[in-house]
């Protein structure tokens, strides 16, 4: 199947809900059970609400706007101003970094959010995002120059995130980074997973 640009109408702070079946294919690799996640992008809590039924200890959900569930705060997360947010976002270190975050143009907002992510956790980070994200190679210090990248989980299933004509389906992945590659007993893996367990 071809990758061809959407026509459906895009505009700022669009609402883009992770399935439920993207975040447990992530929880089939990564064991979150009893850590502290900030979700930054949470939307509409699809994501965080797979990861309090898989037994997270807490929870801390961000995003630049409320859609229709309310966050732990309103906090744009690309705001490099983040120390003198420590009001809005707790001081106490979080486990893990969990979310779907926004792609922008040539994916300059994801490779930022993916370069603050590890700047402010370091513990694991998992993002979902475009399958060629890590093809870039402005991106080297992200994947290849990176001791904290751990592991590339590609989606066998598309993601459709707009239903009905014009919502045509991506391939995606997760990138994973942790606090100690060791801990992952050597370099890093890609693994292929769909919607079932294999």
């Amino acid at each position: 199947m071809t990758v061809t640009a959407s026509r459906f109408d895009r505009k700022d702070f669009d609402l883009y809900e992770t399935p439920e079946w993207a975040t447990e294919v992530l929880l089939r690799h990564v064991d979150v059970r009893g850590l502290r996640v900030w979700e930054p992008a949470a939307g509409n809590h699809k994501i965080a609400d797979v990861l309090w039924a898989y037994g997270v200890d807490l929870i801390y959900s961000t995003d630049i706007t409320r859609h229709d569930k309310a966050h732990s705060a309103i906090f744009d997360f690309l705001s490099v101003d983040y120390r003198s947010t420590q009001e809005i976002v707790p001081a106490s270190p979080f486990d893990a970094i969990i979310t779907n975050p926004p792609f922008g143009k040539g994916g300059r907002d994801a490779a930022n959010f993916a370069r603050l992510a590890l700047e402010r956790c370091d513990g694991i980070v998992a993002l979902l995002l475009p399958d060629v994200f890590d093809f870039a190679k402005t991106r080297r210090d992200l994947f290849a120059d990176n001791p904290r990248f751990t592991m590339k989980i590609q989606l066998l299933d598309r993601i459709q995130w707009f239903p009905g004509k014009y919502g045509n389906t991506q391939n995606h992945a997760w990138y994973v980074w942790t606090g100690d590659r060791e801990a992952w007993a050597g370099p890093p893996t890609i693994v292929y997973e769909g919607k079932e367990p294999k």
